[in-house]
């Protein structure tokens, strides 16, 4: 990478005395003492106004309308697979997104992985064809007890293998597509592990990156998963994520036949993080034992200050536009009249850009559950 330096530069078309070469070349090794190296310089050429981030989108089935809400209409699909194509797109393996946010180098703007859930047969059918037309790369989550069992709707595992030789990643999601957060621990380390370990004995390699089953999770499971040796893991709430996020809670945007509409898509793929920390609660497992955790308290600390922050809108799913107080400059806390529904609730709140960054949105999303 050439890097246009302009003490570097002047060097080359000046002549300078030796006493004053030698005090440009003293000048010279301070400012180039204060620049940034290794992954600090990768994230510093990412285009100017954007972050070093990422947006995942999550499929389940594909032209397969009998279930319109885990499915997304070939049409549709057929659309969202050329605007990827599009050349200001960067789509990669989401292993890969990882890797590069956590050790550099820098992500292009606008990256985007692509995964999809549980392992449908419509993957191979429908899909797969149209993503090897286009050279794009994917990952399917897998819940290993469906394909064991060999149901008519699933792929098979020979089908796994034939996808995987060719480039596809196959990726744990469970045993058996279980609502986990509810149940003993005992149970849901040995969901996590029995995937894990059924996928590594039929396709020979195990994924380093975990989806929760329905995106559920609790603090017990994020530190069963850190303890499976997963190295992130996918929810199913919405919003772009950075170097900043935390691993093992990282959004993806579900697109379904409802949901699955160009706008919607085109808003999705170009999304940016909002920059958030020291978010509440810490657990999105809302434990319906304690009537004082029902409804939450909703909080979050902005890393840095953002232009028109007075434009923060935040939804929930029970309540649509929510309050939002905001305390002191980067503190902002949602304020909810009505208790959680039980199963699961989720929370969006957007930003609209500003700059280089005038038609895109930071994004943050929780996905929160109650058992019943």
């Amino acid at each position: 990478m050439s890097i246009n330096h302009p003490v570097r530069n002047k060097f080359k078309t000046a002549r300078l005395h030796p006493a004053g070469l030698a005090a440009m070349l003293a000048l010279y090794l301070i400012i180039t003492s204060l620049l940034p190296t290794g992954r600090a310089l990768a994230q510093s050429v990412t285009s100017p106004g954007t972050e070093n981030s990422a947006v995942v989108l999550m499929y389940h089935r594909f032209g397969d309308e009998r279930f319109p809400a885990t499915n997304i209409r070939m049409d549709q699909f057929r659309n969202h697979i050329n605007e990827l194509k599009n050349k200001k797109y960067t789509v990669l393996p989401v292993e890969q997104i990882v890797s590069r946010l956590k050790n550099g180098p820098a992500l292009p703007d606008r990256t985007v992985g692509i995964t999809i859930d549980d392992g449908y047969k419509t993957i191979y059918d429908n899909a797969w064809p149209l993503f090897k037309q286009a050279g794009l790369t994917f990952t399917v989550f897998i819940s290993t007890d469906a394909i064991d069992r060999g149901y008519d709707d699933m792929m098979t595992w020979d089908q796994l293998r034939e996808m995987a030789a060719q480039g596809v990643t196959i990726a744990a999601h469970g045993r058996s597509h279980l609502h986990m957060p509810p149940y003993s621990a005992e149970r849901t380390s040995q969901e996590i592990a029995h995937s894990a370990k059924r996928i590594s004995e039929e396709i020979g390699r195990l994924s380093s990156v975990f989806a929760y089953p329905y995106g559920e999770t609790s603090q017990v499971i994020v530190q069963q998963v850190k303890e499976a040796g997963f190295v992130a893991a996918f929810g199913q709430h919405s919003g772009a994520f950075s170097q900043n996020d935390d691993f093992f809670y990282l959004p993806r945007f579900s697109l379904n036949e409802k949901y699955g509409d160009m706008g919607r898509f085109t808003t999705a793929i170009n999304t940016l993080p909002l920059p958030v920390r020291d978010i509440t609660p810490q657990d999105v497992f809302i434990n319906s034992h304690n009537q004082d955790a029902n409804p939450p308290a909703i909080g979050f600390t902005l890393t840095r200050e953002l232009p028109r922050m007075s434009r923060l809108s935040c939804f929930l799913s029970h309540e649509g536009k929510a309050k939002i107080e905001r305390l002191g400059d980067v503190r902002f806390e949602v304020r909810v009249d009505t208790p959680f529904p039980k199963g699961r609730t989720r929370l969006n709140c957007t930003l609209p850009g500003s700059g280089d960054n005038a038609g895109r949105w930071h994004w943050f999303g929780q996905l929160y559950y109650l058992a019943p």
